[in-house]
């Protein structure tokens, strides 16, 4: 049995593990292309400080945690600031609603236990967890991380909730030049694959196709050209809520896994 990616192109558009990541291709018979889409995502201790004091002065009547990491930095922030009993006070008198097991985790460590989770890791799951709830004019807390939730900002806001964002991460945006040579590579179709790792990267690359007005175009050559690829649910969701409808992901949430998935795709089509 041959190698599934001989010969073949495959983006990385994550900055971790590139190298890992390029070897694993290179042993599939491809070639990798680093093409880093993730931008910097860094910690704003200053941005968020005043956002946590507003949720204090205005406790929320609910509070969504949506990453682990993010969770533990807020709690983190309000302890530098000296008032992490009073942002506890305010959670555990909220109702909290969460998504994925590390943010379950993640309150679990100071003793909140949600109303509201998801079924399977997304933000479709906590929807689907909210859908019943009633949000008219109630004050709704959203912890996010680094990126938008449009599908959950639209939700709240059909909801009539009053929403308040705490993003104790910020992103800056990757490097313009790589993100269009990127968006081009796929036009073109001159490459097979692009692997993305976080929902950060595809939001880069669909906000970069929306200012040149491609966004068709780029759905057009996913749909019948080179193939995206997520690792995980959440990376898919948001290659789903863009439009993508043809994509690969693995069960196992490793960029190793989708590099095999991605060979055994080619390999059985190259028959």
């Amino acid at each position: 049995m041959g190698k599934g990616l001989e010969g073949k192109r495959i983006v990385i558009a994550g900055s971790r593990k590139t190298e890992e990541m390029s070897m694993i291709i290179e042993k599939q018979g491809g070639l990798p292309l680093v093409r880093p889409l993730q931008g910097t995502v860094f910690l704003a201790e200053e941005a968020v400080g005043p956002e946590i004091k507003e949720l204090i002065s205005q406790p929320a009547d609910w509070i969504i945690f949506t990453t682990g990491i993010g969770t533990e930095a807020l709690v983190n922030a309000a302890d530098q600031l000296g008032i992490r009993n009073e942002f506890l006070q305010v959670v555990q008198q909220a109702k909290v609603a969460t998504r994925g097991y590390k943010t379950v985790a993640a309150l679990k460590k100071i003793d909140i236990s949600p109303v509201a989770v998801d079924d399977d890791g997304t933000t479709a799951g906590l929807i689907r967890a909210l859908e019943k709830e009633d949000f008219i004019k109630k004050r709704v807390a959203v912890q996010l991380h680094g990126e938008k939730a449009p599908s959950l900002t639209k939700f709240l806001h059909e909801k009539e909730a009053h929403v308040q964002y705490l993003l104790p991460y910020r992103h800056h945006a990757p490097d313009e030049e790589v993100v269009e040579k990127t968006l081009n590579e796929i036009l073109n179709k001159e490459i097979e694959a692009i692997c993305f790792t976080t929902a950060i990267q595809v939001r880069s690359l669909f906000e970069h196709a929306k200012q040149k007005g491609k966004v068709e175009e780029l759905l057009a050559a996913f749909a019948s050209g080179p193939l995206a690829g997520a690792v995980g649910q959440v990376t898919a969701e948001a290659l789903a809520e863009e439009g993508v409808t043809r994509m690969i992901v693995p069960e196992l949430e490793r960029m190793g896994a989708l590099i095999m998935e991605l060979s055994r795709y080619y390999q059985h089509r190259d028959r």
